[in-house]
């Protein structure tokens, strides 16, 4: 694996720590409103998980009918998520490399947390025409990335007090977070990218936004809100290939 594509998450203790982790308080949020994204936008069922990481949304997928097979950089992760899951299909892209997929086969693509840790602007547009020459006609790109929000706010499942540097952070920086959910707290290191940098990211790389959607937490709904009501953490974007 490359340095330059190297992430915190190829790791065994982080990987046994998310091997665990499923659908808690903020997560939650990022998952809880895909299934109507889904029944909006997408139609067929062949997708794909980039960036599957333990396999927790590519069981999410199947759970929701799809026929997925997850993607990932990381083989520790890997290797949990063919562990708890020894029916489903997992494979290694090292550095990211999508050449090994099958070209327009796959009526879904969804990125769950993946783009948050891509270096540059630069890699994550040829992440996006790569996975967009993967997709169907109709196919969708449903990506769901970290608002900038969250690494200056607290949260039910984060925390970044830690970190006041995060504030005068500018997109492309490196920024830090603890994740609350689980016993290993080594602060996670992201890239912060904001909306005006995706937006070109995307356009450069052939797609257009159906839908951007952030998520808020409901006072009804049972988990210990800190500021989800107010802000959100996430941002939802539904793609399709620009043609």
């Amino acid at each position: 694996m490359s340095k330059a594509f190297s992430n915190v998450y190829d790791d065994q203790e982080r990987a046994e720590a998310y091997d665990t982790l499923e659908y808690p308080a903020t997560y939650y949020l990022a998952f809880r409103d895909l299934p109507a994204l889904f029944a909006q936008y997408v139609s067929g069922k062949a997708a794909l998980d980039f960036g599957c990481g333990t396999g927790r949304s590519t069981r999410f997928l199947r759970d929701l009918g799809f026929d997925v097979v997850g993607v990932d950089i990381a083989e520790e992760m890997l290797v949990r998520a063919r562990a708890r899951d020894p029916h489903g299909a997992y494979r290694l892209v090292p550095d990211g490399d999508l050449r090994g997929l099958v070209p327009d086969r796959y009526d879904l693509i969804l990125c769950a947390f993946t783009f948050d840790n891509v270096p540059t602007s630069q890699k994550k547009t040829v992440l996006f025409e790569a996975l967009a020459g993967l997709l169907t006609d109709g196919g969708r790109i449903v990506c769901v990335v970290s608002d900038p929000a969250i690494y200056v706010n607290e949260w039910a499942s984060f925390s970044t007090r830690d970190f006041p540097e995060n504030r005068s952070a500018k997109s492309g920086d490196r920024v830090r977070i603890v994740m609350l959910d689980v016993a290993d707290r080594r602060p996670v290191e992201d890239i912060l990218c904001d909306g005006a940098d995706y937006e070109g990211i995307h356009a450069r790389a052939g797609l257009r936004a159906m839908a951007v959607h952030r998520p808020l937490g409901d006072e009804s709904e049972p988990y210990p809100w800190v500021s989800e009501t107010a802000l959100s953490p996430w941002v939802v974007y539904v793609l399709a290939r620009d043609v």
